[in-house]
Order: structure tokens, then C-alpha cells, then sequence
């Protein structure tokens, strides 16, 4: 099913947002019927969009010319996934703790990180792939909280950012101040690292240096504003402005973490992706998949 639903309402509206987004951008519904959607990617070369069910624990796949089909029928809870260097999908679980990988095209599975100094992470949570191979995640603790997770207590005191390098194995705790560690993505040369916190709305950023260590944390931005849901998933355009979801729908901020306006969503909005040439926006929005022409 693909349908029409309507010109996207805007709301914060700066003209500058106009350089991004259409003057009347359409919504496409184009599945429904999911418990709470989260984790697309998607894979230019065959047009599909992979994504996760969490409660439903299931990962899925789409596209527009098979609609739905079961990827995976066990994700272990998996939330934030991406996709690495090589194409392999990175999924963070909250059924388990653990960061895994999947090669897409043999099936092959393996744990990358499961805890930290000998304690179990709390439960991965969204996850960003550098273009050297490393990969790096939030680890809060929803996913050890009823409806998209297994209630159980947290081993560690702190909910950490963390980077695994895919060379050494090694698992180095980046950041642990953040009270709810969500989304994260780079700026486009990597020289930043972008971590918004659900607790308060707020974006922080950090520079990379040149070991993909993080320094220099300060605040970039912030997204509050009326209605359901919170900073979530978050993604950069190569123009420098961030599309970050939050209450209400989906928020555009520029390079300066000014909020240029709000696409106003039918459902909470938790994560989104680009298509490669940044026309198109694909919504994972509870229980549906939505796309967004920009």
C-alpha cells in the first residue's frame, strides 16, 4: 500500500528552511499495522529500506515494488540499526544488550560488544558507522524498561556513548554524562559527532580527532516544542542542517542549531533516513512507515 496523505504541515517556519524542504512537501503512507518502528536504513543499490519492529521483535524489510517482507523473525529486541563500511547491518538489541552485525548477503551473525569493564551494557540504543569502520552507540536504558525492553536492573551506574573498534575489538567509553543518550550522527568529513539526549531536547556536540576520541563537548542546539515524543533519531545533511525528531514531528536546524520549522507528523516520529542523494526522507513513526519528498 502507498498512499497520499496530505501536504506536510510546517509550524517554526523560517524562510531559510525553504532551502531544504519543498514549499509543500508530501507525506506517503506506505505501511502500517507495526507495534513501535525504529532503525531505517536505507540500501541505495536495491532500493530497500531495512527497519525494526521492537516490541514486535522482528526486523523487516521494504520496497516499492515487494512492500514487506521478515528480514530477521528473532532481533532480539533490536532498535538503532546502520550499515557498515563493507554493507554488513549493525544492530543495536535491546533483548540482549549487545551490538551485533549481520552480513546481509550470507546471514552470518556475531556479538561486536556486549559490555563494558566487565559489566553488561545497559541496552544499545542507536548506532552511527565511521567510514574507517568503527562504530559508534548510545546506551541508555529503555530497552530494561517494559514496552520495548526486558525489565530487568542496569549493571552499570552511568548511560554511556561508547566507540568499538572493528580493528582492535576494543571497546572505549567516549562520554557518560548524558542522562538518556539517543540519536547520533557525524557531520559529513567526520570531524564532529552530533549526540542528542531525550531527557531535555538538547544536541550536543563533540569534535573527533584524529583517533575517533571525542573533545570539546558543548551544546549545539535544542529541540522542544508541543506534543508527543522526544529528541530521537537524528540525521546530517551535507549542507550542515540536522533533521532531529522531537515533539510534534520532525525539526530542521541549521548550522548554528537554529530551528528553521517542524514537519508536523500523524504519528510520534522516532528515527528517519536519506535516500543517497538526500531527495527523500523515509519516517519510522510507531506503527507506520511514512516518506517525505524534500
Amino acid at each position: 500500500m502507498i498512499e497520499t496523505l496530505s501536504v506536510i504541515e510546517m509550524d517554526m517556519k523560517s524562510p531559510d528552511c525553504y532551502r531544504i524542504i519543498n514549499r509543500e512537501p508530501t507525506l506517503e503512507l506506505l505501511e502500517t499495522g507495526f507495534r513501535f518502528i525504529e532503525g531505517p536504513v536505507w540500501i541505495e543499490a536495491e532500493q530497500k529500506l531495512i527497519f525494526s519492529d521492537i516490541p514486535g521483535n522482528a526486523l523487516y524489510s521494504w520496497s516499492e515494488a515487494d512492500g514487506v517482507s521478515m528480514l530477521k523473525p528473532n532481533s532480539y529486541l533490536a532498535n538503532g540499526n546502520t550499515l557498515d563500511p563493507h554493507g554488513n547491518l549493525i544492530s543495536c538489541e535491546h533483548g540482549t544488550s549487545r551490538v551485533t552485525i549481520t552480513d546481509l548477503k550470507t546471514g552470518r551473525y556475531s556479538v561486536l560488544a556486549d559490555s563494558y569493564d566487565g559489566k553488561a551494557l545497559n541496552s544499545p540504543n542507536d548506532v552511527v558507522a565511521k567510514s574507517d569502520g568503527s562504530i559508534y552507540f548510545t546506551d541508555p536504558i529503555p530497552g530494561r524498561q517494559p514496552r520495548v525492553g526486558i525489565p530487568r536492573n542496569p549493571e552499570l551506574s552511568f548511560r554511556g556513548i561508547y566507540r568499538y573498534d572493528d580493528k582492535t575489538a576494543f571497546l572505549y567509553l567516549l562520554d557518560d554524562t548524558f542522562t538518556t543518550p539517543n540519536g547520533l550522527c557525524f557531520s559529513d568529513d567526520e570531524s564532529r559527532l552530533y549526540v542528542n539526549d531525550s531527557a531535555n531536547g538538547n544536541i550536543m556536540v563533540f569534535d573527533v580527532d584524529d583517533k575517533g576520541m571525542l573533545a570539546n563537548r558543548r551544546v549545539w542546539g535544542c529541540v522542544k516544542g508541543d506534543g508527543p515524543g522526544c529528541a530521537d533519531g537524528m540525521k546530517y545533511h551535507p549542507t550542515g542542517h540536522i533533521f532531529c525528531t522531537g515533539p510534534g514531528g520532525i525539526y530542521l536546524l541549521n548550522q548554528e542549531g537554529k530551528i528553521l520549522c517542524r514537519m508536523k507528523m500523524p504519528e510520534v516520529a522516532a528515527n528517519m533516513t536519506f535516500t543517497e542523494d538526500f531527495s527523500t526522507l523515509y519516517v519510522t513513526a510507531t506503527s507506520s512507515i511514512y516518506r517525505i519528498r524534500l
